[in-house]
């Protein structure tokens, strides 16, 4: 059978609440991971830049992503032994991600150019990426931001439906909403942390100038180039916003959110 509903009005509007109570965190995040630095990127003026464009992509993201998701998840369960169950959710994350990405990657390179130019309006960021690289240039970063969910997601999704098995186990029944979140909060934080090194990665090649050398979308030359100039502390810069903005909206809902990424806010 089919998966029921995911998304109701309430969970969209309050979810959309939550994005931009939270969404000054993800622009400070982006501007510590910018190459010009915290400061010459905005520093705490204009937090709201770009967020039109979080808005636009938020929902049909997570609902391509959550769509996707449950799909994969029923359709191998029935042909998987249980002892593979976390192979399945693995399996299953990343096909989500796959998809999801189609819509994410264009609203998050005009979301963190705008979050970096907070001195341009949202559609200008848009309308000088068309003009400059065209269309392509909306997916600059498409491999990086899959490269950087699909880990995210094998870390976060796993653990979040093992630590529920763990809790339904140890309490003898199936774990409620609130004890699902806490769940999903815990599994959240620790996949946005070990991936953020993938984050920034991701948000330098979106950055990027044309021509440039991380324009190219090489992940592995992106993390070299933060390693020689800022050494491990780049390699996490942003970290502290980056697992606070998915972890509070993880609790504000029934199921772990895709940082807006949520990261999502996976961002």
């Amino acid at each position: 059978e089919p998966p029921p509903p995911f998304f109701s009005s309430g969970m969209q509007i309050s979810g959309m609440c939550v994005d931009l109570i939270l969404f000054p965190l993800d622009t400070i995040k982006t501007r510590l991971q910018s190459p010009q630095g915290f400061k010459k990127a905005g520093g705490f003026r204009g937090i709201y830049a770009g967020v039109p464009s979080a808005a636009v992509g938020s929902f049909p993201n997570a609902a391509a992503f959550f769509v996707t998701y449950e799909y994969v998840k029923c359709m191998l369960a029935t042909a998987t032994p249980p002892y593979l169950r976390p192979v399945t959710h693995m399996a299953a994350a990343s096909f989500g991600e796959v998809v999801a990405c189609l819509i994410r990657v264009p609203s998050e390179v005009v979301k963190q150019r705008a979050q970096v130019s907070p001195s341009s309006s949202t559609f200008r960021v848009l309308s000088n990426t068309l003009y400059q690289e065209g269309i392509q240039g909306l997916y600059r970063g498409y491999k990086s931001t899959v490269l950087r969910e699909i880990p995210f997601s094998l870390v976060q999704f796993p653990l979040w439906e093992s630590l529920k098995d763990f809790w339904s186990w140890k309490q003898g029944h199936v774990v409620d909403s609130w004890q699902s979140a806490t769940c999903g909060a815990f599994a959240g934080g620790f996949a946005a942390a070990v991936t953020t090194p993938l984050d920034v990665a991701k948000t330098r090649i979106m950055l990027a100038k044309a021509g440039s050398s991380n324009a190219s979308g090489n992940v592995l030359s992106a993390l070299h180039s933060v390693w020689r100039s800022q050494g491990l502390p780049g390699l996490f810069a942003g970290v502290v916003p980056r697992v606070t903005a998915i972890k509070i909206p993880v609790n504000q809902s029934k199921e772990p959110k895709i940082c807006c990424s949520p990261e999502q806010i996976h961002s």
